[in-house]
Formats: structure tokens, sequence, C-alpha cells
């Protein structure tokens, strides 16, 4: 949990995200007035009609950018009581809005269309259509970073497995353990399986399953010992290994002990960690350029073929895209507003921490502050002589959580 007084809820890329953003406003500025005077000077109406459409990216990237601005200089402003983290969230909201509007006036073009065709002018439009989709390949690169960020898909951890958009990730890393023979590697594996603890050669050779053993101690005292059996190249535990995973393993081989720390490595929720005005640029980016190819490609066979219903068939399915996308932006930015629990996994591995002891989580209230960042209010009945430090401690490894408040009162 980061300074209980901080109120600092900014996503860790903050200040790379809005420079991508601005670079990308100036990309997109230049082509728009390159787009208009071009049509202008050449007397061509569909490059000016690109231009003033090159005008929309730019609007929603200033959007992007003055959210990004606004949320640095006010992130220490007393006046936000949770700090200025949900300001992102907020113009990725208003750009899904703008989205599903585009959407709707696409799909009402491609309807009119439909029924009354127009003429096409072939040598204007696909050379067009083919340089907004390589403006748009270019500022999505940009807005990414040069990275893959997808537009609604989880961040992958490159830890080999998959745990789906809506699950809280976690995954103990391997440990190298010393012992007087040598290296052993020792991990907790857990890929399409439950959880159990592997022990592996590294430069000494595997023990004997009935001179090993593995005795975890948790935080609150609790110890647990696990038998190990022979699989092949390495040794693993018979039993799984219960939630949370951290805890201090003693390894026992034969005569020999050795203590080895596991923190369970807690990765925001896709959900939780997802920066929603960045995910909202690169949506209305990814959208143009998917509609740009469903456009060269109605294009393309309408003059071939004299396909002309090719062409608003390609808007109308734009469109259909456009609008799912929109709606999931929509759907996932107006929960963070309304403060909904944004991880369900992350409460009940709250409760179960709390309610470890016999004490009792009679209240809970999650909800997130900025990308990567919780907030979390705790009403906590107990017969112990316990105050709300104590139960702050116990919920550090939540990396997550920024802002804590732990409400104490005794029980009969």
């Amino acid at each position: 949990m980061n300074d209980a007084h901080s109120h600092v809820f900014l996503g860790d890329d903050h200040k790379d995200s809005e420079s991508r953003t601005w670079k990308v406003i100036w990309l997109c500025g230049a082509m728009m007035v390159l787009e208009i005077g071009g049509g202008i000077w050449f007397g061509s109406i569909a490059l000016v009609a690109d231009g003033m459409h090159m005008s929309t990216h730019a609007g929603a990237m200033l959007l992007a950018a003055l959210a990004y601005m606004f949320a640095r200089k006010h992130a220490n402003d007393p006046r936000f009581s949770f700090g200025t983290g949900k300001l992102g969230d907020l113009a990725g909201f208003t750009s899904a809005v703008i989205l599903g509007i585009i959407a709707l006036l696409i799909g009402y073009e491609a309807v009119s269309r439909l029924i009354a065709p127009v003429p096409i002018h072939f040598a204007e439009a696909i050379p067009i259509a083919c340089l907004g989709l390589c403006v748009n390949i270019a500022t999505a690169w940009m807005l990414s970073g040069g990275h893959d960020h997808g537009h609604g898909h989880s961040h992958g951890h490159g830890h080999g497995h998959d745990h789906g958009e809506d699950h809280h990730h976690k995954h103990a890393e391997g440990k190298q353990v010393q012992t007087a023979a040598g290296t052993l590697a020792l991990e907790i594996f857990e890929t399409g399986v439950p959880p159990r603890f592997r022990l592996a050669a590294g430069t000494a050779g595997i023990p004997a399953a009935e001179t090993t053993r593995i005795e975890t101690i948790r935080p609150g005292g609790a110890r647990q010992v696990f038998a190990l059996a022979a699989k092949g190249d390495y040794l693993e535990s018979i039993d799984e290994i219960p939630e949370p995973h951290a805890f201090t393993v003693c390894l026992t081989i034969g005569r020999e002990t050795s203590d080895v720390v596991f923190e369970e490595h807690q990765h925001a929720a896709a959900k939780t960690g997802r920066d929603n005005n960045m995910r909202a640029a690169i949506v209305h980016v990814i959208a143009d350029a998917a509609v740009s190819v469903l456009v060269i490609i109605g294009l393309v066979l309408a003059k071939l073929f004299g396909w002309l219903w090719m062409d608003p068939l390609a808007g109308s399915i734009g469109a259909l895209v456009i609008a799912s996308w929109a709606y999931g932006l929509i759907r996932d930015t107006g929960a963070i507003l309304l403060d909904m629990n944004p991880d369900r996994s992350m409460a009940e591995k709250l409760r179960e921490t709390i309610e470890t002891d016999g004490d009792q989580l009679s209240d809970l209230h999650l909800w997130r502050l900025g990308p990567g960042h919780l907030g979390a209010i705790l009403c906590v009945g107990t017969k112990q002589m316990r105050d709300s430090e104590y139960y702050k401690a116990r919920l550090a490894r939540f990396k997550a959580l920024s802002h804590v408040t732990v409400e104490v009162h005794q029980t009969a």
C-alpha cells in the first residue's frame, strides 16, 4: 500500500502516455492541414472531406491529452478527495459516447446509400482511403509506444499463462535454493492445474522424495507441511497450496533446512490497471483503421465488378464494429465512474485475509482510484485487542491497495 496521506493515483506511465498523445496530435493536425489545403488547391472535395475527418482524430487525441495534463497538474490538489486518477476514465467515457455517435452517423449514411446509391470517384477515393489507413496505423503504433496494447484485451505479463481478463493475476516466481550439494529450483506451479510446489534440479541433483519436505509459515503464524512425490525430473507436493501464496518456505532435505520467502505477485486485474484514457484514444484510431480496411475492400470490389452496394455494406459493418467497441468502453468506464467493485476476486481475498484468525469483515467497499490504484474501506469486528494498523499491516501484500481505511469495533 502506498503512503496513507498520498492522493496521487495516476498510472505508472502517465507522463509517457501524455507525451505520446501530443505527438499524435501534431501528426493528425499536420495531415489535416495538408489534406484540406491540397483538396482546396486541387479542387478535390474528397480530399477536403478526409481532412475534415482527420480533424475528429485530432479532437479525440486533444481530449485525451488535456485529460492527462489536467490530472497531472492537479494531482496534489486537496479539492479532489481521492486525487485525479479517474479523470482519464471520464475522458474515456466521453470519447466512447462520441464514438457511439460516429457509429450512428456512419450507419445512417450507409443505409441511405444502400437505398439511393451515389456515384463513387474511385480514382480519388481509393488512394485517400489507403492514406487514411497508413496514418491510422502510424498513430496507433505511436500511441501504444511501439508495443501491442490492443483495444480491449488484457496485457500479458510474461509468465506463460493467462488467467483471463476479469480474474486477479497471481504468480509466485521460481526461487533458487542454495544447498550444500548445490542449487535447486523451487517454484509454485499452477498452469492449468491446482497450485503445487515443484522442486527441480539446478547445479545439484534432485533429492529423494522420502527425505524431502516443505513447511510453509504464514504471516499469522499458521504452518502447513507438504510431502513430496517424484514426478520424473522434479519433485511435486502431493497436496495443493491454499491461497494466498505469501509465506516463508522451510525446505528440509535430510538434516539440512533452507528458508525461502514467497510473496504473491499481484498484478492489478486488467480492468483495474487499464488506462482507459489511452484505451479510448487507441480504440478511436483502430476503429477508423478497421473502417478504412473495409472501405478499401468495398471500393475495390465496387470498381472491379460494379458492386456499388459493397461500399455502403462495408460502412454498415464498420459502424457495427465501432458501436461494439464504444459500448465496451462506456460499460467499463461508466462502472469506474460509479465506483463499482472493480475486482470481485480481490474482494474475496481481502475477506479471507481479514477473517483468517476468527475476525469478521462486516462491511467492505472496494473501488478504483486510478490506473493500478484501488481504494478500500473495511469495517472489522474482532474479539481481540487489535487496532486498524494491525489490519493494514495484514493487507500490505495487496500492492494495488493505495488508500485503505479500516474501522475496528469490538464484538462480544
